[in-house]
């Protein structure tokens, strides 16, 4: 058996046709969404072969700076489902050299990757157990029924005020939509987020989608940026609303229920809401809010390789002391 080889540039249709097989594929490991990345200078792609064919893919997204500065496979490695243990290893191997000056190399898994845990663990990735919810969308019309009582009302009760959902927003709706998540993610979530920049650039690709909740004057009050994988799956991405001010229009449930029926409309399997917090986070408010809208709780986990412990023991100090104001 030849023995797996690194590739320095995978070819595209081989990538793609991997992206068609796997069955831990995303819509963040596409080459579609690397090449997006690679132009706004944040992305570095490991790649393996063996038997003649392209085997596992890592699009690694490089964040923070300094102490800070971490490096995170959004949706897990892009792998074969018959990816031997020499060509994984080989694989987490050159991911680990790519990013030894970063703190952290993690893994955010949107699916299933137990079967390779084994191999992950030996290789200095350690298994964290982490909470996501999938919405099924294939019938669109059992999408109220399942939600919780309460969140059907809320939707209800909004659409009755007059809140309204477009996904075509003007320039001007894009900015104040980018304002109100740039300040969840200071004030609330304590996260750095992307530049506008980022966002704009994303906007322009066929993959992503913004729905933008809208008052009755056509203010934007919310909305829900979303990610997909073909016609498959569509992700939650970046999320926010101004509920405490607008709360007879729910505007982050509506965003949500949006992007639901756009999902639903679409032919795709399920609503990705991308993470709902560790089984340790007994109280953790965006869990309960996603579960309202009927999705099934699973466990997937993380998978994290730290490459320097003091600061991360340091840096995670830092963010449970933010938290808390």
């Amino acid at each position: 058996m030849t023995a797996p080889t690194l590739i320095a540039t995978p070819d595209p249709q081989e990538w793609r046709a991997l992206v068609e097989a796997s069955p831990v594929a995303t819509a963040f490991q596409t080459p579609e969404m690397a090449d997006f990345l690679r132009r706004q200078g944040t992305a570095h792609i490991a790649a393996v072969g063996e038997r003649a064919r392209l085997a596992g893919v890592a699009v690694t997204q490089v964040q923070g700076w300094g102490p800070t500065r971490r490096a995170i496979i959004v949706g897990g490695p892009l792998l074969a489902d018959d990816i031997s243990d020499d060509a994984l290893r080989l694989l987490l191997t050159e991911v680990r050299r790519q990013h030894r000056h970063c703190t952290y190399i993690e893994t955010r898994n949107l699916a299933d990757y137990s079967k390779w845990r084994s191999c992950l663990e030996a290789e200095g990735f350690a298994y964290q157990p982490h909470y996501n919810i999938w919405i099924d969308t294939h019938d669109p019309e059992a999408l109220l029924p399942r939600m919780a009582s309460d969140r059907r009302k809320n939707l209800r009760q909004a659409m009755r005020h007059g809140a309204t959902v477009t996904d075509s927003p003007s320039a001007e709706q894009f900015d104040r939509f980018y304002a109100i998540l740039l300040d969840t993610y200071r004030q609330r979530a304590h996260k750095p987020l992307p530049p506008k920049e980022f966002f704009e650039a994303l906007l322009r690709e066929p993959f992503t989608r913004l729905f933008a909740v809208l008052a009755p004057g056509g203010e934007v009050i919310g909305g829900q940026l979303c990610a997909a994988l073909d016609n498959r799956v569509l992700y939650a991405w970046y999320c926010c609303g101004l509920d405490h001010q607008y709360r007879d229009l729910s505007p982050s449930a509506m965003a949500n229920y949006a992007a639901m029926q756009y999902a639903a409309d679409h032919g795709m399997r399920r609503l990705d809401m991308m993470g709902a917090g560790s089984p340790d986070d007994g109280g953790y408010g965006v869990r309960d809010f996603k579960l309202r809208f009927g999705g099934e709780l699973v466990e997937h986990g993380r998978f994290l390789c730290v490459n320097r412990r003091l600061t991360y023991r340091l840096g995670n100090r830092a963010m449970q002391l933010l938290k808390r104001l």
